[in-house]
């Protein structure tokens, strides 16, 4: 099922989201793992009719929520009980209560990042260039089309029998697209 190496995967346009929905039902049935979908626009529900997971990127934001806030008041307690101990107002050297904005603070913060980062991570960006970039085709994407891409390194792929199975459900146009990094 080998395809040849200078091509990326195919491009199938549609023109609606009825038909792009139903169109990763099936071809999420079809057991195809190197693939996506690209609209306008949110289209709900398309992401079960894909078969993706929940994201990870809530426990990545929790995470490092819950570091930060640690790490601030374990910063603040060593400041204030080990290192610098001063008596102020007969207060004991680790009031807590006096600790709470800054842990807060941290908190956010790290949790922010965590966000930015653990997005940018997950989405494998940032990615400058896309083998899809070099269809007209798919500049309508940002307009009025629907477009599943569906990649030649997936193991059930094969460069005719998908091509036929993309057209098969309903696609308006079915483009071979190239890998311009290919050797």
């Amino acid at each position: 099922m080998a395809s040849d190496a200078k091509e990326w995967g195919l491009l199938a346009e549609f023109e609606n989201p009825a038909a792009i929905y139903h169109a990763c039902e099936r071809v999420r049935d079809a057991g195809f793992k190197k693939w996506d979908a690209h609209t306008p626009f949110p289209v709900h529900g398309l992401d079960d009719a894909m078969g993706l997971d929940r994201s990870k990127l809530p426990y990545v934001v929790l995470v490092m929520g819950l570091t930060g806030a640690c790490l601030a008041m374990l910063l603040q307690w060593w400041v204030s009980a080990v290192e610098y101990q001063m008596v102020i107002s007969a207060k004991p050297f680790f009031s807590w209560q006096a600790f709470v904005p800054i842990t807060f603070e941290l908190g956010v913060l790290f949790g922010a990042l965590g966000s930015v980062f653990g997005m940018l991570g997950f989405n494998q960006l940032p990615k400058f260039h896309h083998p899809l970039f070099q269809s007209a085709r798919f500049e309508r994407v940002t307009d009025d089309r629907f477009f599943i891409s569906i990649e030649s390194t997936d193991v059930r792929y094969e460069p005719e029998g998908t091509a036929q199975f993309l057209a098969s459900l309903g696609a308006l146009a079915v483009e071979r697209i190239g890998d311009p990094n290919a050797k």
